[in-house]
């Protein structure tokens, strides 16, 4: 206003006057209409393709002529037709949801240019080959999507002597051997493409189709030997698992073959080369379009693994058996079909967990219309929707296909944490939308926790803690408030306070304590809203206090070990006076003094322990007990913040102070049975053991895989010596868990908690939990069996072609 008022004063050479000039320069601008610049067409594509059926508001058919058109003009421009074909096979390996649309385009163009689906098919041929040869199964199975979608412009048979020639290669395999994955692999591969062709033309392949089917039963109902390997839920009974998963190929081949009862009808895929009847003229292109010969697919005498590892996969959904279907029930064939095409989404865009979340809450845009209820209906609206409409919730169907890979077995093809940002980036995406299935999910796996493998159950664990620190650590935690009184060897119970501890791990306990209820305050106690733990000694009761208080004063102080050796040698008389273990009553005062010193962070411990790492070590070399000593400090000290013991034990790991042995036996033997049992259901009791197993577990690997280089010289010694470690503590650990598993452990053979049921309910409790951990490592075991079998398979082979080029080199 002020500005207004001068201006308005006649001011007319100063600054105002200026600035209202240049105003009314750009308000009355003279010179005209600023020239548009158009991007060259290859541009134009590229931008086109890339965003292609994401805008729900455009109809499916415009795109596709406007893209094939905006092609075939320009086809003079050889850098475009070049892009092009490079375009579309890398979107239909980098964005599979939009395959069946890349293909649209290139049967339109096909009909003004029948040249652009020769240099498709060659190149995409030479593709299959060169994929299927590398064993990377995954491109090949999105390549044959895209050959699939173009059945409609190839000569003959098409894409089905591609298939037959795949099943036969399967049959040989699993004739080889009954535990082959690659036969199955391919079998899978063979049942996901069919689709794809089917929808082109049902009534033309439909013999056909009928035909393989017929020959990939005999393989896809087999049972597979490792399928038990990759089973989400542990048996209940001992009689079994009275309901397992389904097996993915197994499960495939009965949706299809409803599918094929029905007339294939597929509604749920979508068909963007079929036009309205506005578009009759371009329809009738399609129809009489050029065929074009597909080239001859070689494969090669010996098909590989590949890079990942290949392992059954069972169905598992987080969504199922709801009081109204908001995912597709496991007897369709939209259930495999559309969770595939998503979780190759998921896995493939790990680069950028933003686009993988928007192309999760646009999973609609991408199939057929009426798919899906529309986003963000409320579930219990559902129950409202008059057949035939869907009550599909698209949110439902995205959040299932992220859990199937975050409680993938035995392993996720991504870390973690991954899969964990996907999801958080969905909620943010769509908040509204996505939260509501989130929480249901949630309350699924909660109430199935008892059954879930162990392993998932801490992955669930992990996850849902670092949901929750992601958005205020709110949750409706008094729909679990009774469980709060459960006993602590209670799965429930269990999980509650496990989830608890890795919150205040990702923030503090004041702050996580005026989240809960006043029931849950409990599991906090005063202890863990302190900075630091209380140091023992620091209490003239405690035995040994005067030699803490000195030996915690001397590390401060960076003392000498000539300095610290006498007060050590104090407390080795003091303790043969009261008849205790010297090494042991030394090593725990001087591990937990090093750790007082430590405790303002872990940088100030990991100096701590730097400069008294001799020391360590030669205790550590000492005996058992010394090692098991300086463990029981460590989880002592850190009692209230477990995650920074973990931590700490991880580096003296690392520092060779401790021995993965070590570990396991304080876990299961020293820990577990002074807990009579209690320790099997600690959430960071497993943590610890399954981080030392993997840390073993993945040097094992590292000395393989070189091993299995040819121009890496290796000592097979130290690759036997690893192995040899690594088998003996599995053998440790299956010794220790299965007497708890069995109920012939000591400890619970003595257990004085009375008699009658409430001593063999927990009697039952540990048992379970014995079971639990058996299962887990039973798996690892086997899996790093089978791991070191192949390299071994791998290091012969390159020897033998070593041997074979040295004999040729002399003749």
């Amino acid at each position: 206003m002020a500005d207004y008022d001068r201006r308005s004063g006649g001011d007319r050479g100063g600054y105002n006057s200026k600035k209202r000039r240049y105003r009314d320069d750009d308000d009355y601008d003279r010179r005209g209409p600023r020239r548009r610049f158009d991007a060259p067409p290859h541009v134009r594509i590229r931008r086109q393709l890339l965003s292609i059926a994401e805008n729900p508001m455009r109809a499916w058919h415009e795109e596709v002529a406007s893209i094939a058109n905006l092609f075939t003009d320009n086809w003079d421009d050889e850098l475009l037709r070049g892009n092009f074909v490079d375009l579309v096979l890398q979107l239909s390996l980098e964005q599979p949801l939009k395959t069946p649309f890349l293909a649209a385009v290139v049967l339109v163009a096909n009909t003004n240019r029948p040249e652009i689906m020769d240099m498709l098919l060659a190149k995409l041929t030479a593709g299959i080959e060169a994929k299927i040869g590398a064993g990377e199964w995954r491109d090949v199975k999105l390549y044959l999507k895209l050959l699939a979608c173009l059945q409609s412009c190839l000569e003959g048979d098409g894409v089905f002597p591609v298939l037959e020639e795949l099943f036969s290669r399967a049959v040989d395999l699993q004739t080889a051997s009954s535990d082959d994955t690659i036969g199955t692999e391919l079998v899978k591969i063979i049942l996901l493409t069919l689709p794809y062709v089917m929808v082109t033309s049902p009534e033309q392949w439909a013999q056909k189709a009928m035909d393989l089917m017929e020959k990939t039963e005999i393989i896809a109902l087999e049972p597979h030997a490792l399928q038990t390997l990759v089973e989400p839920y542990h048996a209940e009974t001992a009689e079994g698992n009275s309901n397992p998963s389904q097996s993915l190929i197994k499960l495939l081949q009965t949706q299809l073959q409803i599918e094929a009862n029905n007339g294939w009808s597929l509604s749920f895929l979508p068909r963007p080369w079929e036009f309205p009847l506005s578009e009759a003229e371009t329809q009738t292109k399609l129809n009489d379009a050029l065929k074009h010969a597909l080239p001859k697919i070689t494969l090669p005498q010996a098909v590989v693994a590949g890079p990942r590892p290949l392992f059954p996969e069972v169905y598992f959904s987080v969504c199922a058996n709801q009081d109204v279907e908001s995912v597709p029930s496991e007897s369709k064939a939209a259930a495999s079909l559309i969770r595939d095409a998503l979780t190759d989404t998921i896995n493939i865009l790990h680069i950028n967990r933003n686009v993988t979340a928007r192309h999760l809450v646009e999973v609609d845009c991408f199939f057929a219309p009426r798919t899906f209820a529309a986003r963000a209906t409320p579930f219990d609206r559902l129950r409202d929707i008059e057949p035939p409409k869907s009550t599909w919730k698209p949110e439902d169907v995205a959040v299932d296909a992220v859990f199937s890979q975050l409680f993938q077995l035995p392993n996720p093809e991504h870390k973690l944490v991954y899969y964990h940002s996907v999801l958080t980036e969905t909620c943010k995406l769509a908040p509204a939308a996505i939260a509501p299935s989130l929480g249901r999910a949630i309350r699924y796996l909660y109430r199935n926790v008892h059954r879930l493998d162990l392993e998932l159950e801490n992955r669930f664990l992990d996850w849902f803690s670092h949901h929750l620190s992601n958005f205020g650590f709110t949750w409706k935690w008094t729909e679990w408030v009774d469980d709060v009184y459960l006993p602590d060897l209670h799965p429930r119970k269990a999980f509650i306070k496990g989830a608890i501890d890795k919150e205040i791990r990702l923030s503090f306990a004041q702050r996580i304590k005026n989240t809960l209820p006043e029931p849950y305050k409990d599991l906090i106690g005063p202890e863990m809203e302190l900075e630091t733990p209380d140091f023992k000694f620091a209490n003239d009761s405690t035995p040994f206090a005067v030699e803490g208080r000195e030996i915690a004063q001397l590390v401060k102080s960076k003392a000498s070990d000539e300095e610290i050796q006498p007060v050590i040698e104090r407390i080795h008389a003091l303790a043969l006076d009261n008849d205790l273990d010297p090494l042991v009553a030394s090593t725990d005062v001087f591990v937990t003094a090093v750790l007082h010193v430590g405790s303002k962070s872990l940088s100030h411990v990991l100096a701590a322990i730097e400069r008294t790492k001799d020391r360590l070590t030669d205790a550590g070399a000492a005996s058992e007990a010394a090692r098991s000593q300086i463990i029981s400090a460590v989880m002592a000290y850190w009692a209230s913040h477990p995650g920074v013991a973990l931590a700490i034990v991880e580096k003296l790991l690392n520092y060779s102070i401790l021995t993965p042995a070590a570990v396991i036996n304080w876990a299961l033997i020293t820990c577990g049975g002074a807990t009579k049992g209690d320790a099997l259901a600690r959430a960071h009791i497993f943590e610890l053991v399954f981080n030392t197993v993997m840390k073993v577990t993945g040097r094992v690997r590292q000395v393989a895989q070189k091993a299995a280089q040819p121009d890496v010289m290796t000592d097979g010694d130290t690759m036997d010596a690893e192995a040899r470690g690594m088998r003996e503590l599995f053998r440790a650990i299956e010794d220790a868990l299965v007497s708890w598993a069995s109920g012939n452990k000591d400890e619970m053979i003595e257990m004085d908690i009375g008699d009658g049921e409430g001593k063999s309910q927990r009697e039952a409790l540990v048992r379970r939990w014995g079971e639990r951990w058996l299962r887990v490592y039973r798996r690892r075991a086997a899996i790093e069996e089978a791991f070191l079998i192949e390299t071994s398979k791998k290091v012969a082979a390159a020897d033998g072609a070593a041997a074979n080029g040295e004999a040729g080199t002399i003749a």
